[in-house]
């Protein structure tokens, strides 16, 4: 059960991030949005989650540090 739910969020992660990419690249959303930023920090902190749970650092560490730099965007948006 356990495994399933971490497959299902890391599942979440790839579409999030996706999303993100996709929807900036047709212009249907700026990347100074909380929506994107949203997407990335989720999608990214998900992908990080699959990757650590299975012991693949080289995708873990690229999607902490994408989760970091949208967290800080976040931030700056909010305050």
């Amino acid at each position: 059960m356990k495994n399933k739910i971490v497959e299902t969020l890391g599942w979440y992660g790839v579409v999030a991030v996706l999303t993100a990419y996709a929807l900036l690249s047709y212009n249907l959303i700026i990347s100074d949005s909380f929506y994107y930023q949203f997407l990335n920090f989720t999608g990214a902190s998900m992908i990080a989650l699959i990757s650590f749970y299975k012991k693949n650092l080289q995708p873990a560490v690229l999607n902490v540090i994408w989760a970091l730099v949208a967290i800080v965007a976040l931030a700056q948006l909010i305050w």
